[in-house]
């Protein structure tokens, strides 16, 4: 096979590959190491981190669905300070972008933890999850509306030079417009979709299968709707765009990219096979080659739309 690149520069940033693993599926990277080595991925995304520990939701907080999975895991994590002590020294080595997942309850708590960690080399750069509920407004997400997003990246932005990588919701009524409210207040990119919300019953005993009720929704099932707001976005803003939602082979991620993601993320298709990551890598590279390309730049965006 010819050798193609399939490295890029983004957010100031040298990425080997377009393959990272998402957060909350991955740990913060040593669980896998038995699997094979985290370096060979572009990078991953830790679990979630908050300003105090989380014990998250009480079980059942998984449930398989057709296509899919439904969780509730409720950002379970032992917290900023234990993040400090005990996760730091042991990704400082890694030949890979760390990016951080921030999440949190107020403004304040994001602000905690970027401002935190901000000192560390080990990480690279933040994602921000603003699918949590802000209490402060009655329960409404970050991500629901341009202005409390917006309002959220620009206090991060005064926090940090790290890159800031927003993970934005598929529940916006309107997300593209949302993506623009956060470039505007000096995102370096956006990442898509979260889950999505949904709820699964147990009809003999009428009642729901996840002790929280409601969970988040990811895997296949979500894929086409991924696809469809990672092309609007893209369209919309011009920081890069991350995809993921339902990648499970590299036909799924090369969708996501020629629909505008410079980069993908992998999540549940870890779960039913741990060496996912690194076929979906030697597949984009075997596309590239059949299709006589010479970088993988080239095929980012390359939707073709008949002109009527």
């Amino acid at each position: 096979m010819n050798e193609v690149s399939l490295s890029q520069r983004l957010f100031g940033l040298e990425f080997k590959n377009p393959v990272l693993a998402a957060s909350g599926t991955f740990g913060n990277g040593e669980e896998f190491a038995e699997f094979y080595d985290v370096s060979l991925l572009g990078g991953f995304v830790t679990k979630a981190v908050t300003p105090e520990a989380r014990l998250g939701n009480s079980p059942p907080r998984i449930i398989e669905t057709p296509s899919g999975m439904l969780n509730a895991i409720g950002l379970q994590n032992e917290g900023l300070d234990a993040f400090i002590k005990k996760v730091i020294p042991r990704i400082s080595g890694l030949d890979t972008v760390v990016m951080v997942n921030v999440a949190g309850r107020t403004e304040d708590d994001y602000r905690k933890v970027c401002a935190g960690l901000d000192r560390y080399s080990a990480v690279r750069a933040f994602e921000i999850n603003i699918s949590c509920p802000n209490v402060k407004e009655g329960g409404i997400t970050f991500g629901a509306c341009p202005e409390s997003a917006f309002s959220l990246v620009q206090r991060l932005r005064e926090e940090t030079g790290k890159p800031l990588i927003v993970k934005l919701s598929p529940m916006a009524a309107d997300i593209a417009g949302v993506a623009r409210a956060v470039e505007s207040a000096g995102a370096d990119g956006v990442s898509l979709i979260n889950t999505i919300t949904g709820m699964v019953i147990d009809v003999n005993t009428r009642r729901p299968m996840l002790a929280n009720v409601t969970g988040g929704l990811s895997g296949p099932a979500i894929r086409p709707v991924a696809v469809r707001m990672v092309y609007e976005a893209s369209r919309s803003v011009s920081i890069p765009v991350i995809g993921m939602g339902g990648i499970f082979c590299a036909r799924d991620a090369l969708e996501f990219i020629i629909a505008g993601a410079s980069l993908v993320q992998i999540g549940c298709g870890m779960f039913v096979k741990p060496l996912l990551p690194l076929e979906v890598i030697a597949g984009i590279r075997e596309y590239l080659v059949r299709y006589g390309f010479s970088s993988f730049g080239e095929i980012i965006g390359s939707l073709q739309i008949a002109e009527d």
